[in-house]
């Protein structure tokens, strides 16, 4: 089929609609399709459009309703969709998702935020990770503890360093912090935090061999986000293989389940500061976290998520 995937993330943007937008594409055209990957729709005929973000994407889904009525139209919800713009601009949000034949979430626990009409549409759909080249080989030095997300509220993306300062003296913690400042004011904030916290690196926005290459010697994951749709950080660590601590929301429950041993609640350094000691100096907690993980790594893996596709696309285009 000629598939019309819509992202508002630009060609060479790192954010993580771009890199779940690629991913789809790939995944489907390895199951023949055709996909176009265009940040807006270009008034072209296809055979299916599917549209990532409601509220960004809004303007893509609104042509492509004028002109093709009746056309087969997925939309997938970004986190930012429900947790963010259904309460700011519910107009907008709706009426892409009223538009939608299907809805898309990254994690079960969404359908819970959105009008109960809406939940008949919604399908969920993990997002998947590629395994490792290498075995892993974790620092021997330090106890380095990696954190991948932009400087943008919603990442929360300080709580680690703030942890970082209430650990122990005796150890040998470091924060690798990989992501783009969006701003002067965090980038401003970021170097000051370097400059005042010897336990802090961060590294800026990196490719993305860059940052697997820290995953090879890692011990650790951190998800501090106080909101998201289906953290793709999570579906990575979980196929690499690395223990993960995240912060006790919706977004993370959804893909780690409510009894996963590494939750702290969000905004609180102090939580957090415990489980990384707990994991530093107790074996016996960080080898809980990874075996916890490798029991929801069949989830995540690229085959289950492309099937997964495969079966939403058969089923919206036979419908329309």
């Amino acid at each position: 089929m000629k598939i019309c995937l819509i992202t508002p993330a630009k060609k060479y943007s790192k954010s993580g609609n771009r890199v779940s937008a690629l991913r789809w594409a790939r995944l489907l055209r390895s199951n023949a399709h055709q996909v176009s990957l265009l940040t807006d729709y270009n008034k072209k005929s296809f055979d299916l459009m599917i549209a990532l973000h409601a509220w960004r994407s809004a303007h893509a889904v609104k042509q492509y309703r004028s002109i093709h009525p009746n056309g087969p139209l997925i939309v997938a919800l970004g986190g930012t969709d429900v947790n963010t713009f259904l309460k700011t601009d519910p107009e907008t949000t709706l009426n892409t998702l009223e538009c939608a034949d299907k809805l898309v979430c990254l994690n079960p626990l969404t359908g819970e935020l959105l009008p109960r009409h809406l939940q008949k549409k919604l399908c969920t759909i993990l997002q998947s990770a590629t395994p490792l080249k290498r075995q892993r080989k974790p620092a021997i030095r330090n106890f380095d503890t990696c954190f991948v997300g932009h400087l943008r509220e919603e990442k929360d993306p300080f709580r680690p360093a703030l942890a970082a300062r209430l650990v122990d003296k005796s150890s040998k913690l470091r924060i690798i912090h990989m992501g783009r400042a969006l701003s002067q004011g965090s980038l401003k904030k970021a170097k000051s935090e370097m400059a005042t916290n010897p336990r802090y690196r961060w590294l800026g926005e990196v490719p993305s061999w860059r940052v697997r290459q820290e995953y090879q010697k890692t011990h650790l994951m951190i998800v501090s986000s106080i909101q998201e749709g289906g953290s793709n950080v999570i579906s990575e660590a979980i196929i690499a293989g690395i223990p993960i601590i995240a912060s006790r929301i919706s977004g993370n429950i959804g893909l780690l389940g409510p009894n996963f041993p590494g939750y702290f609640n969000p905004g609180n350094e102090r939580e957090l500061a415990d489980l990384l000691m707990r994991a530093e100096t107790r074996p016996d907690f960080i080898q809980l976290l990874h075996s916890y993980g490798e029991r929801l790594r069949p989830r995540f893996l690229p085959e289950k998520e492309a099937s997964a596709w495969e079966q939403l696309v058969v089923e919206v285009t036979k419908s329309a």
